[in-house]
């Protein structure tokens, strides 16, 4: 089984683009772009045995200043994950004498790593970063505009990767430095485990030593949450109003940490962007999926602790063939996708469908929820696939829809008579069911929920990237300018981006997202499904594709 960003968000009803990483340092942003006012030829990095020192509770910490943002990278928050802590809840850090340099991104999770440039689009378009991988993962990244007792909104950066891949720094476009600074604000980002190490479920076959294995990857934000809720006053936060963001696989962390128990009270708000999540797995799949990895390994019941032993990147293929062999399982399970994700046990993770109770701490938390109009554009990097015919989208449906791709392609026709048939393709595999789920969901709580469609097309690949699946991540962060492969750089791009932040600041800040140039931004409601449309020209619209949307099951 292949299980990447792309599996995960076309089970969201959602598409992307190829994955590609590159290695960059943040200290490329263009400064100009940003608010930043120097003067000519003026210092603009400082770095010292005295130069942005702060507490946390289990030492100091040393990172750098650039242009006047004071940035930490890869702190422990936590301990190493490998030997026996393998499937185990995270453990504390040992705290260190001294004062540990913080100035470069802690390990990336453990994930297949070969092969991961051989894109040579997918590498250039996203530009992503890795560093080293490993076990000792549990790192979290801090961009301040000062070391005072200024009490300043936190936000919370999880990344994307289908809970599979991923890490807090893989695109440009996730630096915290540029919102840091627009919404004096304090910005953090985080690594944590990942896929078979995140979220096998021994507990089947492991009993209550296992009991939390199948949710340790989620266990492992909710404890960067809490070193935030400990460490951040030091760093010029408030922890009493945190903001989570994330988008993708991170947008399903998101709505799965607010359908955890022990995550209550860590953060106050929450934004979701192209994907999210209802529900977690199956109790009974996971369990079953534990039992066919030990099968997998040659072990017993009674050996879990060698699985502890195995080098993780053996252990990531004995788990994935485990999957393969669950497939009909699966199927019959009628499970959209096997595989490692969070599990629904009624413990760690509510197994009832999430936002369903009024009375759950989530009731309290805002929400956005956004997507993008092109997760998936079929024809960017290639141009042949621009000129299909609405008869050649049906045909290319099929596989997806069966028999209702006629029907389906005729009905965004239809409710979009502007858009040419491969956009009318790309918006059927982009289409919004699963995030007009969960704002349905949502809209049932006290706290509001709003609605976002991203349809803002950069002028790259001679037009046919379109609204993509990431592409609006640096539009809310005031990166544009650094995330240049994204949107070509520039005043355009610019000035959305500045009405994107300032609304996302806002709502950081106070739970409402007005007041930061965009039109007025009703919450959502089911019955008039309330969309702000954010393009060059901003707008709200009620529900503009609810008639083609009823056309997919």
């Amino acid at each position: 089984m292949k299980s990447n960003r792309r599996n995960f968000i076309q089970t969201l009803g959602l598409g992307a683009a190829g994955v590609g990483m590159s290695s960059a340092v943040p200290l490329t942003a263009d400064a100009h772009a940003f608010g930043y006012k120097e003067k000519d030829d003026e210092q603009i990095l400082f770095v010292g045995d005295n130069i942005a020192v702060a507490n946390t509770g289990y030492g100091k910490v040393r990172g750098y200043i650039l242009r006047g943002i004071h940035t930490f990278l890869g702190i422990p928050y936590g301990a190493d994950t490998g030997g026996a802590n393998r499937f185990m809840p995270p453990q504390k850090p040992q705290t260190w004498e001294g004062v540990k340099p913080t100035v470069w991104w802690g390990n990336s999770a453990p994930q297949i790593m070969e092969k991961r440039y051989s894109d040579q689009y997918s590498s250039f378009v996203d530009h992503w970063n890795y560093d080293d991988v490993s076990e000792d993962c549990l790192r979290i990244n801090v961009w301040t505009p000062a070391l005072d007792g200024k009490k300043r909104p936190v936000i919370v950066w999880l990344h994307g990767g289908g809970f599979v891949n991923g890490n807090g720094i893989e695109q440009d476009g996730y630096n915290g430095e540029n919102i840091s600074r627009l919404g004096d604000v304090v910005y953090c980002s985080l690594n944590h485990r990942l896929g078979t190490l995140g979220f096998t479920n021994l507990a089947g076959a492991g009993g209550e030593k296992f009991a939390a294995s199948g949710n340790v990857g989620m266990l492992d934000i909710v404890a960067a949450l809490e070193w935030v809720k400990e460490n951040i006053a030091n760093f010029g936060g408030d922890a009493s109003n945190v903001t989570i963001i994330g988008q993708s696989g991170g947008g399903a962390k998101v709505t799965t940490l607010m359908a955890m128990p022990s995550a209550k009270g860590l953060f106050h708000k929450a934004v979701a962007l192209s994907g999210s999540s209802l529900s977690g797995v199956p109790k009974e799949y996971s369990e079953k999926l534990g039992a066919a990895v030990l099968k997998e390994a040659g072990l017993g019941p009674n050996e879990i602790d060698k699985l502890q032993q195995i080098p993780w990147r053996q252990y990531i293929d004995i788990a994935n063939k485990a999957v393969a062999s669950m497939a009909e399982e699966a199927k019959r399970m009628n499970l959209q996708r096997g595989g490692y994700a969070p599990v629904a046990d009624g413990k760690f993770l509510s197994d009832k469908p999430f936002f369903s109770d009024a009375n759950h701490f989530s009731a309290d938390v805002p929400l956005i929820v956004s997507t993008t109009f092109n997760e998936f554009s079929p024809s960017r990097t290639d141009a042949n696939v621009e000129k299909v015919s609405l008869a050649d989208v049906k045909e290319k449906l099929k596989p997806r829809f069966g028999d209702k791709s006629g029907e389906i392609a005729d009905a965004y026709a239809k409710v979009f008579p502007n858009k040419k048939p491969i956009e009318i393709w790309s918006m059927i595999i982009s289409n919004r069911k699963n995030a007009i789920a969960t704002a349905d969901a949502k809209a049932k709580q006290k706290a509001p929920v709003y609605v976002a469609w991203f349809g803002w097309q950069p002028p790259l690949f001679d037009g046919r990237m379109r609204a993509f699946h990431c592409d609006d991540i640096c539009f809310w962060f005031y990166n544009t300018d650094l995330m240049l492969t994204h949107t070509g750089g520039g005043a355009r791009p610019r000035r959305l981006s500045e009405k994107m932040a300032k609304s996302f600041v806002n709502f950081a800040r106070t739970g409402n997202p007005n007041g930061g140039g965009l039109p007025n931004w009703a919450p959502y409601t089911t019955a008039n499904g309330e969309t702000m449309i954010l393009d060059d020209v901003c707008v709200m619209k009620n529900d503009p594709d609810r008639e083609a949307r009823k056309a997919i099951v």
